[in-house]
């Protein structure tokens, strides 16, 4: 190639980039949805309504980005007034019991999950047990009607419900900085790491004869959570013991 071809096609590089560049990927922060993430700048926020599994509704919010035909979500669901939410609805005779207010927590995310394995047209070819700075949940992987690629993973903590989604257009990589980046923050904005597994602590029953121990829940009813001695947090940066 003569020196003119080679610095005309180096020029015509540097001129197409710019209109093909993608957003900067940067760590968002987010201390009302105690979470972070790695993703393609800043999101749109909604506020929704959630629908748990036993009717009750529950304040979400969705965090949303766009990189070129790629899409990103992060879905926080606060199940923490679970009891109060589930004893204000009407139910049918079969869901009376004040335990269904504790199971909607425990299986919420068996339930989210559930919600994306029923998309018409679905083919799911990864769904597992999966966890994320030892905070245990679920991953899925899907491919959809159109060929594109979404990758789910959906983890407790706090009792909040976060669905963290990715949706990749046919034959582009997997979302690896998404899937893999996701952390969960305490009220300073501090991110948090276990010792052990975390698995997600019950609220204390506030309705007196509505619910846990003694008022018709499952046995053992309670405040659950990473097995005794040494399910605490330690500071980030500390060595993960696995």
């Amino acid at each position: 190639m003569s020196v003119v071809r080679f610095v005309a096609a180096a020029c015509a590089l540097l001129i197409a980039r710019p209109l093909v560049a993608q957003e900067e990927w940067v760590r968002y922060e987010n201390l009302e949805g105690r979470f972070a993430v790695s993703a393609p700048g800043q999101p749109t926020i909604e506020k929704i309504k959630w629908k748990s599994e036993y009717d009750s509704i529950f304040p979400a919010t969705v965090y949303r980005w766009q990189e070129g035909p790629n899409h990103y979500a992060a879905t926080v669901v606060d199940y923490s007034d679970s009891e109060a939410i589930y004893t204000a609805n009407h139910h049918s005779q079969d869901f009376q019991l004040p335990m269904y207010w504790q199971i909607d927590i425990l299986g919420s995310v068996q339930y989210a999950a559930t919600q994306y394995r029923q998309k018409p047209g679905v083919k799911v070819t990864f769904d597992a047990f999966h966890y994320i700075n030892l905070v245990t949940g679920h991953e899925l992987q899907l491919t959809n009607p159109d060929q594109s690629r979404t990758y789910v993973g959906i983890y407790l903590h706090e009792n909040r419900l976060y669905i963290f989604d990715a949706t990749v257009a046919k034959g582009m990589p997997p979302p690896l900085i998404f899937q893999q980046s996701p952390e969960f923050l305490d009220a300073s904005g501090t991110s948090i790491r276990y010792r052990t597994y975390y698995f997600n602590r019950l609220p204390e029953p506030r309705l007196a004869g509505r619910g846990g121990r003694g008022a018709g829940g499952p046995p053992g009813a309670g405040p659950q959570g990473a097995p005794p001695g040494g399910g605490g947090p330690i500071q980030r940066g500390a060595p993960p013991q696995q």
